[in-house]
């Protein structure tokens, strides 16, 4: 496929609803359990490892940071990409980007990326672990970085990439209840996908709707699949 289709995915019926299985429970979404399950994972397996194949074109190295700002109750940092992007114009995304030739490591790239998107620095983040790669449609080779952040960070977001920066509580990402199966014909294959649409509220206060889906939802179900192993 040398291009992709344009889809409206708010659009797209909902194929199933997957709130058959349980939330995280509420103690093991705490600062110290979540350092405690990275330090010693359970055996488990990852939903979602790649989307279907897309774009005819060399994998790229890329991090995200699931940062997880420490308030009374954890949320997770999200922006949403300006509209004229490349690659995932105006999704909802985590911070981050494509591996440089100065990075260390997935760690290096996930705050660099963080830093220079939202005015994160690094020195605000404790990373506890990483989450499986996962592999986008335009052929990213995705590592989550997962780090607590403190809430004392002042944001930076830059607006060549960023048009909204916004938080959702963790505890409404895992629990089924609130994730969607949807999916979509392409080149006469169904094509299947995450979302998890949360009403919240903007940075001046106005009620907003936040279509989360595609990669940042499949992630998401993973880090979901991880705490509930």
């Amino acid at each position: 496929m040398s291009r992709l289709p344009v889809f409206d995915p708010e659009e797209l019926p909902v194929i199933a609803a997957v709130g058959d299985l349980p939330p995280v429970p509420a103690e093991r979404l705490t600062p110290a359990a979540l350092r405690e399950r990275f330090r010693a994972p359970p055996v488990w397996q990852p939903e979602l490892l790649a989307d279907r194949p897309g774009l005819q074109r060399t994998p790229a190295r890329a991090s995200v940071l699931v940062a997880l700002v420490l308030r009374d109750e954890l949320t997770v940092l999200l922006t949403r990409r300006t509209d004229h992007l490349r690659h995932h114009a105006g999704q909802i995304s985590f911070p981050g980007g494509r591996a440089e030739p100065g990075d260390a490591d997935c760690l290096a790239t996930a705050l660099r990326e963080a830093q220079e998107e939202v005015g994160l620095a690094p020195s605000e983040a404790e990373v506890i672990g990483l989450l499986p790669q996962y592999t986008t449609v335009t052929q990213f080779v995705v590592t989550p970085v997962v780090a607590l952040v403190t809430p004392a960070f002042t944001l930076r977001p830059d607006p060549g990439e960023v048009d909204e920066v916004f938080e959702v509580p963790l505890a409404f990402l895992m629990n089924p209840a609130h994730h969607e199966r949807r999916g979509i014909e392409i080149e006469g294959a169904t094509r299947e996908f995450f979302s998890m649409p949360w009403s919240g509220a903007d940075a001046l206060g106005a009620s907003r709707r936040y279509f989360i889906w595609g990669a940042t939802a499949a992630m998401l179900r993973n880090f979901y699949r991880f705490l509930s192993a």
